[in-house]
């Protein structure tokens, strides 16, 4: 299996872990609670940046960001449905944003687009 492969399962794997997280109405403990709530947003977007940056090499970068901010956005409406009992904070996708541009910033020095 190639790199890219590997990373676009990750991607996938990692995404609908984090979907999945943001719209329990009761997410289990973990660790990173202890960080706080932007820690825990800016990690789970870091990590689903670093594998899609590595997952669709010939995507340009300014789309992924697009991309997974809006899915930052999402999740943010999603989570304003009262029925979930979580809350919406325009905050959280801010510290998506910010992580998802840092990282892609940095995956862009590793492995510039369009390379293998």
């Amino acid at each position: 299996m190639s790199l890219e492969s590997i990373a676009r399962a990750g991607f996938w794997l990692a995404a609908a872990f984090a979907v999945v997280m943001a719209v329990m109405p009761t997410p289990p403990r973990v660790p990173l609670d202890r960080y706080g709530d932007k820690a825990e947003h800016m990690i789970a977007f870091a990590t689903l940046a670093l594998l899609a940056g590595f997952a669709f090499p010939r995507m340009p970068r300014l789309r992924i960001a697009e991309r997974l901010s809006f899915l930052g956005a999402l999740i943010e409406v999603v989570q304003s449905i009262p029925a979930l009992h979580r809350d919406c904070d325009i905050r959280d996708w801010v510290a998506d944003t910010l992580a998802i541009v840092v990282t892609l910033a940095v995956v862009n020095l590793v492995r510039p687009a369009g390379r293998r």
